[in-house]
């Protein structure tokens, strides 16, 4: 199923991917009035559906957006709540990137009647696909599993100091999934070649906290990869041979994801 605001692919096991911020589409009417920074868009998660495409071979659901994150951060709450208390917020129409450089060359923020706009246009339709697959997912196996893949840059320093770990599990401190799957996951990530840490800096955006409801048989997590993993970070280019090694950590990871659920949770 393909549409204007995401692409889906459904799967064949209780596990959601969601790609939130991979897309780069921008409408003329937006793009028209964006800096030269802004239109290079350079807060995206770039190639993180290529990177996740094996995931359809293990059966999971996928739903990727198309728009950019600076037309609206399907990753934010729609009432643009701070996620992070006393942290950089860029919020739902973010006016900024993450280096505090202006998206728009007006440097104004985007007013509450076109906000409201691109919530209703984009940010809704995303949320509601979610909502349905997962309705399903349970309905089907008993319990939903939810993937919120992301990635950045490895620095940024209005967000973290130094350089950040490679792999970065959100759980939203332990709330957003079992503390089983939990421990899986955090210990298979520990064993990886990879630089890892569970609920850091980056503990979960609006998806993870929103959707992961373990009392309710849905349980989520983010993962927040560092791009230095799978890409060039100066050329923007993806690098086949670095991403290999860690697709096989990811497979593993969302390998792990469904046997620690399936044994945690699948009925008796």
């Amino acid at each position: 199923m393909s549409n204007s605001v995401f692409s889906f692919h459904e799967g064949s096991t209780p596990l959601l991917i969601s790609i939130p911020h991979d897309g780069r589409e921008v409408p003329d009417n937006i793009a028209s009035r964006m800096t030269a920074v802004g239109k290079a868009l350079p807060d995206t998660d770039w190639h993180v559906a290529r990177l996740y495409d094996f995931a359809k071979a293990l059966g999971a659901s996928l739903i990727i957006a198309r728009q950019s994150r600076y037309v609206v951060d399907l990753n934010r709450p729609a009432a643009d709540v701070p996620l992070y208390q006393g942290q950089v917020s860029t919020g739902v129409c973010p006016a900024r990137t993450f280096g505090g450089e202006p998206i728009y060359s007006d440097a104004a923020t985007v007013g509450a009647e076109e906000q409201a706009q691109r919530i209703a246009q984009y940010w809704r339709p995303y949320h509601t696909r979610i909502e349905q697959a997962l309705d399903h997912l349970k309905e089907r196996y008993g319990y939903a599993l939810l993937w919120d893949a992301h990635s950045i840059a490895s620095e940024v320093p209005a967000l973290f100091d130094g350089e950040l770990p490679v792999l970065n599990l959100g759980s939203f401190d332990g709330k957003s999934c079992s503390p089983s799957i939990r421990r899986e996951l955090a210990g298979c990530a520990a064993r990886s070649p990879f630089s890892a840490v569970c609920d850091g800096r980056f503990k979960g955006g609006f998806i993870t906290r929103h959707y992961g409801r373990p009392e309710m048989n849905v349980h989520a997590l983010q993962l927040e990869l560092a791009q230095r993993s799978y890409m060039n970070e100066k050329t923007l280019r993806y690098d086949a041979s670095r991403s290999k090694k860690l697709a096989d950590t990811l497979r593993g990871l969302l390998e792990t994801y469904l046997q620690s659920a399936k044994s945690a949770l699948a009925p008796v």
